[in-house]
């Protein structure tokens, strides 16, 4: 009916018109992608988010005492926890920070090497180069945590000493998953959920269309959630399933990821973002150090996208990398802002520094 219509316009107002049916058209199928895409990159954020949190719950009886005393270590492996995809690293680091086991330096090491939960998409996107960053961010953690504490030591800068604050959620080393099927509402839905994916997926009509490493992934960590689902304990799919990854991080990832995906494919084709951009890299530069000076998941993940869509360079992205820490500082605010304003500080000041000295290297 709209294309008989359209036949019959004639003049200026009906051209205006048609090409406006055209661009919401365009939004539309543009949208649909989008969202093909988040869902993607959900799943796999997903199934990361656990593995970490599996990590997490076998080793953290043991990792931490490892992580006593002083000298390079203590940068070392605060570095490392902060290069680790998601928040679980931060935490840890803030929580023996705050209990006087690591040096202010390791801290701010630590939030030099994190970023996020945007780690999950950039193994997602670009699983090499997001590999190549999280390493340049470990290194820069460890040379720039030991550089931090001889500098407040220099200039006689006083921070945070005995300081106690109350654990965060450790637990004795539990069960993930149970010898038998648990079928509940809840884990009904989440199965439907899953199982719908694969199917969808099997029908061409969501993810990955040609059969590939990419189709094979996507299906084998629908699968896996699936199984999750029905076979994780009560207490590993209330507490850490439903409360901390999904109400905590996993909403967040979605949209925001979606977010970027519409803005930056309409920007590109409506707004001539490219060109914008690629003429003023410099202040996207600083742009980013800015925005990651908020101390949340997600505003972040524009950067991330622009990178992937080839519209920003590594050292726009690195910049981005450096100075955001996710919401790993959040519990530091609580407990100090002192401290926490002046990580975030030295978080800006390295990250413009080492941006603008590979972006005029060409990178």
């Amino acid at each position: 009916m709209r294309i008989i219509y359209l036949e019959g316009l004639t003049g200026s107002r009906e051209r205006l018109i048609c090409d406006l049916l055209i661009s919401v058209d365009e939004v539309i199928e543009e949208f649909i992608e989008a969202l093909d895409k988040s869902i993607v990159i959900t799943v796999f954020v997903f199934s990361m988010m656990i593995i970490v949190d599996w990590i997490n719950i076998l080793t953290k009886g043991k990792i931490k005492n490892r992580l006593l005393g002083k000298g390079i270590k203590q940068y070392v492996i605060s570095s490392f926890l902060g290069s680790t995809p998601g928040c679980l690293g931060a935490f840890m680091s803030v929580s023996m920070y705050v209990h006087g086991m690591i040096s202010f330096g390791a801290l701010t090491g630590c939030m030099i090497a994190t970023s996020g939960d945007e780690a999950f998409v950039m193994i997602a996107l670009f699983p090499e180069t997001a590999l190549l960053l999280f390493l340049i961010l470990f290194l820069l953690g460890i040379v720039l945590g030991f550089l931090t504490d001889r500098v407040i030591r220099f200039l006689r800068i006083r921070v945070c000493e005995e300081c106690r604050l109350q654990e965060y959620h450790e637990e004795k080393l539990e069960k993930v998953m149970s010898g038998k099927p648990v079928f509940s509402p809840s884990r009904l839905i989440m199965l439907l959920v899953f199982l719908s994916l694969i199917t969808l997926n099997g029908l061409g009509l969501l993810g990955p269309r040609e059969m590939g490493a990419e189709r094979i992934l996507f299906i084998s960590l629908s699968t896996f959630l699936a199984i999750m689902s029905i076979f994780s304990t009560d207490h590993y799919l209330e507490e850490h399933i439903t409360e901390h990854i999904l109400k905590k991080h996993l909403w967040k990832v979605f949209l925001w990821t979606l977010g970027a995906l519409v803005f930056v494919s309409i920007a590109i084709t409506t707004l001539d973002l490219e060109n914008v951009i690629k003429s003023n890299l410099n202040i996207v530069l600083v742009l980013s150090a800015l925005v990651g000076i908020i101390p949340e998941s997600g505003p972040h993940m524009v950067f991330t996208v622009m990178y992937h869509q080839g519209l920003i360079p590594f050292s726009i992205l690195l910049t981005s990398s450096v100075v955001q820490d996710g919401h790993g500082m959040l519990p530091l605010f609580s407990h100090t802002i002192r401290d926490s304003i002046l990580i975030k500080i030295i978080n800006v000041i390295v990250g413009l520094a080492v941006g603008f000295i590979l972006y005029f290297l060409g990178l």
